[in-house]
């Protein structure tokens, strides 16, 4: 059956949330998309959905994502307008997609990834390592949190949110001596100018799906299916099966502090995961290699490796 392409005149509209991050991975998905098919930018349109985790008021709270309604803050407005129509595709950053797909919907296909490594934002300091004994920090993930206070329990963690520029000016303002992004958002903006330094995932192992671009189509729309898979980046596929299990086997949600990273090596799959107490005094890790397709596999083994060694109390904080 011959693939029916969009025009300008019937543009294929592409849904994403109005943040600078998420508008910019809007653009690389409409680029993609027109250099496969040989398509001007014009045949794509943009469409700019408002989320609930778009909401000014929350995130001028500074409270955890926990407590504000978890990952589906990024995702409810864009999916429901997906499901009826009023867009073709969603783009989303992976970090922020729950394990599982609303009835209708399907997430497979993926750009190549970006750094997936957390990055160090300080106007003063260059790392981690430098900061002084009791220094206070600010991030809104509760990962990042309990990892700093595993690391680091001297330090006091405080509540950030907001965008680049909103974090800069309460670094300048002495909120905090420090705070976190990732990388990945950091280069698609070409931020050059924020005072970042990468975190070696030895010293903080990212957020599953950290780095990675994911675009969601209605299961039932043959047309962009076949669109979406020529630009599906397999690697990156690969190693989203592995962590995406390893979290799905867990908590999907937002109340649990998961790190996992996969990275492949020709034929091999190296898997590292992490799930920690909120409060950073347990963490419990594991590292394992398979063979590539075998991924997904793993990351449920190793899941409920971790689920057994963490026993019946380390979940008690979530009653």
């Amino acid at each position: 059956m011959t693939l029916t392409l969009p025009s300008p005149a019937s543009p294929l509209k592409i849904g994403t949330r109005g943040s600078p991050l998420a508008l910019a991975q809007a653009y690389e998905t409409r680029a993609r998309l027109a250099a496969a098919f040989d398509l001007p930018q014009e045949a794509f349109e943009i469409v700019v959905i408002k989320t609930t985790g778009d909401n000014q008021a929350l995130i001028a709270a500074d409270k955890p994502l926990k407590e504000l309604g978890g990952k589906g803050l990024f995702t409810k407005e864009i999916e429901e307008d997906l499901l009826s129509g009023a867009i073709d595709i969603a783009v989303h950053s992976m970090k922020d997609m729950p394990v599982a797909q609303p009835e209708g919907l399907a997430l497979d296909t993926y750009l190549p990834r970006e750094d997936v490594r957390d990055a160090f934002i300080s106007p003063a300091l260059k790392s981690l390592h430098d900061l002084a004994e009791g220094a206070v920090v600010g991030t809104s993930s509760l990962r990042r949190r309990a990892q700093l206070l595993n690391r680091r329990p001297d330090l006091k963690v405080v509540e950030f949110r907001g965008n680049v520029q909103t974090r800069l000016r309460k670094l300048s303002e002495g909120v905090a001596g420090c705070t976190f992004l990732a990388m990945a958002g950091l280069n698609r903006l070409a931020m050059d100018e924020v005072p970042a330094t990468a975190i070696e995932t030895s010293d903080m192992l990212p957020a599953v799906a950290q780095g990675a671009i994911g675009i969601e189509r209605r299961t039932d729309d043959s047309r962009a299916g076949d669109m979406l898979a020529a630009i599906h980046d397999h690697e990156t596929g690969q190693r989203l099966a592995a962590e995406r299990a390893f979290l799905a086997a867990l908590d999907g949600s937002c109340e649990t502090p998961i790190a996992g990273l996969a990275e492949l090596d020709g034929t091999t799959l190296r898997l590292r995961g992490e799930v920690l107490r909120p409060d950073g005094s347990e963490a419990i890790s594991d590292d394992q290699t398979c063979a590539v397709e075998d991924g997904a596999e793993l990351g449920r083994e190793m899941a409920a490796k971790l689920l057994e060694k963490a026993g019946k109390g380390f979940f008690d904080w979530k009653a």
